[in-house]
């Protein structure tokens, strides 16, 4: 996938690409006030999106030759809908290059991507304080759910969820 525009290149990223990314990945945690929330690092974000098992894909938006965004995302499935889907993870451009279309195109590549695998849904999360973001999305035609609500068990409660659950 290549998408040119004047001064804009939308593409599959690289190996080479992965400190840019991680790069990407800190700022966005900036811009969301959650940067002490990056504990990750761009060895493990190589080889999970590079390694012999893939669990994410990234297209990259240059700007002039410059890595400005980014859109990392991965398959899912609806029981619903009996169909394989996308998660869009992230999708961030760096704010001095916003408004070019950047995150316009990168969005529309996904869409392309799901479009092409028979996706019955492509589907991501938005803060709820990110009006710019809200906004953004229902002009490209995305519907922003306001009755569903993201559940997490992250770091040691997963292993504390899979040695305590018991079956009921």
């Amino acid at each position: 996938m290549k998408h040119t525009s004047n001064s804009l290149v939308i593409r599959w990223a690289k190996p080479a690409d992965v400190s840019a990314i991680m790069d990407l990945i800190k700022a966005l945690a900036v811009y969301e006030n959650l940067a002490e929330a990056v504990t990750g690092n761009a060895e493990a974000l190589e080889a999970h999106l590079f390694g012999e098992i893939s669990y994410a894909e990234v297209l990259v938006g240059e700007w002039e030759g410059k890595i400005v965004g980014f859109a990392l995302f991965f398959s899912n499935y609806s029981t619903f809908l009996t169909q394989p889907g996308i998660y869009l993870e992230d999708l961030f451009v760096l704010p001095d290059y916003r408004r070019q279309g950047i995150g316009r195109a990168l969005l529309k590549s996904v869409a392309k991507i799901a479009n092409a695998r028979g996706a019955g849904r492509l589907e991501w999360s938005v803060l709820d304080w990110n009006q710019s973001a809200i906004v953004f999305y229902e002009k490209m035609g995305a519907d922003v759910l306001p009755d569903w609500r993201i559940c997490r068990v992250s770091g040691t409660k997963i292993a504390d969820l899979a040695d305590n659950a018991s079956p009921s």
